[in-house]
């Protein structure tokens, strides 16, 4: 077993050797030490037979005669098991770097798998091209779904990616069309605006796995809208009160009142559009809780539970069946948002952020004072592993925990104010995290350089806080205008930024057209691309059948000459000459 471990480590440390730096950097250097500690496995004298084994290969390349290892050190790779095969007492060089010679494909696919994993997409395409077996490693969708989700998470309704379905989409081929849609929030865009509000729009959901967009605010009606088209589709009877909250899935659908109520509605099959507002075709698809002593400020679902946080300063849990409640989170402040993550749900309360285990109610971690004033807006990466804040002062903050435990440390990775007003509402979805603001503007700002990932590597207890000195933290990418003052709320999703305020009108900035107009401009791009190829491909076989004659004529057609009605030839270049003059 040693001989195994230790061959391993040799090939390990020649595939990391034939990396660029950048992607070194990438795999970690907790891997070069676990190439290393392989190659040392059961032979203290493995710095001295490096050293040795460098010698001999600097003799090599000088042309001097063959070096030989001494005897101890033959022994001592016969340990380990790499000249076991040896019967010799010296050796030369050459015959113990051939002997020694591995490659990368000769590792168990596992083990590549596990070393793939931790590299970005970028450099798994890269490495694809590498060989055949690493092309086929790279791509499998173990790996890209890992990828995928750690981005964008589950998609709701996700596409049967069994072995022999070529009519369906792979991971990968969903993640580079998910990565190219991510880019078009810079581009070209028209605006939708929605009436029917009454009076000021406190909350926007967007349910873009259906292609819905849920409202309300001031009017206490919950109101849902075609994403493609804005039509109005249908509202809610008035539920007396004002909503601050909405969310919503593929199964449920919630809003929180001002009077301490959860009003929601549950999927109807085989409903177009999910949900009976009106409750008029469904019985018993509409339910009500009652629990909260204070106005519902935030909502949130995850697959089994719902969140809800108040004004009467506690974040309440409760089973999606039964609708019970099954733990009570406590704060010494206002709650103003909820995010949930796995086993963990974030919120804020007053200035502090708080991040609580949901199985046993325990407090986490907990950052004091994240703004000056009150925290009112809260959104969180798909990992669980970032938060970003938004509060009264203007400001944008992004937090990093390092390891969501007992024992978790949060750090502050970085920090924007674009804003002049209080930061009402934030949305993020891979890279860009959307914010709205009281100042009547909204801000786009890219952190795909922050959210680098860190997937099971062995760099995961390090946190890159420590070197954010060194990290150059971008303005916002793009702000936009053209709104009133008081901006509430702000959701994105897919090709869409949907945002509604005191105006009591819902816009939707769309994205759409410069996605399709990108596509065909790439489509082109490879037509032209293809037909460049296949020219140069014909002029190759030209000149190599037929010699100099074909590349004379090759050298005529580039270089036409013309003959005028005198019977006088002219070049090109002196007819153009003869015009300028």
């Amino acid at each position: 077993m040693g001989g195994l471990v230790s061959s391993f480590g040799w090939v390990i440390l020649e595939f990391l050797s034939k990396l660029n730096f950048g992607l070194k950097l990438r795999l970690g250097f907790g891997y070069f030490r676990l190439a290393i500690h392989f190659m040392a496995f059961e032979c203290q004298k493995s710095t001295e037979v490096l050293k040795n084994l460098a010698n001999c290969v600097e003799k090599s390349n000088s042309n001097t005669e063959s070096s030989e290892i001494s005897e101890s050190h033959i022994d001592c790779y016969s340990k380990k098991g790499i000249l076991s095969s040896l019967s010799s007492k010296q050796l030369s060089c050459n015959d113990v770097l051939l002997h020694c010679h591995r490659s990368i494909t000769d590792l168990p696919p596992a083990l590549i798998s596990e070393i793939l994993s931790c590299l970005d997409p970028k450099d798994l395409g890269i490495v694809s091209c590498a060989s055949t077996v690493l092309n086929r490693l790279a791509t499998e969708n173990s790996v890209w779904k890992e990828v995928y989700c750690e981005r964008w998470g589950l998609p709701i309704v996700p596409a049967p990616l069994g072995a022999g379905v070529s009519d369906e989409k792979s991971w990968k081929e969903l993640f580079v069309e998910r990565e190219y849609s991510s880019k078009i929030f810079l581009c070209r865009y028209s605006i939708d605006t929605l009436h029917g509000h009454t009076e000021a729009v406190r909350t926007v959901s967007l349910l873009a796995s259906a292609k819905l967009i849920f409202t309300s605010g001031y009017d206490t009606v919950v109101r849902m809208w075609d994403m493609e088209d804005g039509l109005y589709i249908a509202s809610s009877r008035p539920l007396g009160c004002t909503i601050r909250a909405v969310a919503a899935d593929t199964k449920l659908l919630v809003a929180g009142g001002t009077d301490g109520f959860i009003q929601g509605w549950r999927v109807v099959e085989g409903l177009k559009h999910l949900f009976d507002l009106k409750g008029s075709e469904v019985p018993n698809t509409e339910f009500r809780i009652w629990e909260h002593e204070g106005p519902i400020t935030s909502l949130a679902l995850d697959l089994s539970r719902i969140y809800s946080g108040s004004w009467d300063m506690t974040v309440r849990i409760w089973d999606r069946c039964s609708l019970k409640c099954l733990k009570v989170l406590r704060h010494g402040d206002w709650v103003w948002s909820v995010v949930p993550h796995d086993t963990t749900v974030a919120s804020t309360s007053g200035s502090d952020v708080y991040v609580w285990d949901t199985n046993n109610g325990t407090l986490l971690t907990f950052i004091h004072s994240a703004h000056v004033g009150n925290t009112y807006s809260l959104a969180r990466s798909h990992t669980g592993d970032f938060i970003f804040t938004g509060g009264e002062d203007g400001a944008m903050h992004m937090f990093e925990i390092t390891s969501p435990t007992a024992e978790a440390n949060v750090f502050k990775v970085a920090t924007w104010i674009p804003h002049s007003g209080p930061v009402n509402s934030l949305a993020f979805e891979f890279p860009w995290l959307v914010s709205a603001s009281s100042d009547g503007k909204l801000s786009l700002v890219n952190v795909r350089k922050l959210l680098r990932t860190n997937r099971r590597s062995l760099r995961k207890n390090f946190s890159r806080v420590a070197n954010m000195d060194r990290i150059n933290v971008e303005p916002p990418q793009r702000m936009l205008h053209g709104f009133g003052p008081n901006l509430f709320s702000v959701d994105v999703g897919a090709d869409r930024i949907v945002c509604g305020g005191e105006e009591g009108v819902v816009r939707i900035w769309n994205f759409s057209e410069a996605l399709e107009r990108e596509r065909s401009a790439r489509a082109m791009r490879g037509i032209r691309l293809e037909n460049r190829m296949r020219r140069r491909k014909l002029q190759i076989e030209m000149s190599s059948k037929g010699g100099r004659t074909d590349q004379c004529s090759v050298a005529a057609k580039k270089n036409p000459m013309h003959v005028d009605r005198s019977g006088v030839w002219h070049h090109k270049r002196g007819m153009s000459g003869k015009l300028k003059a």
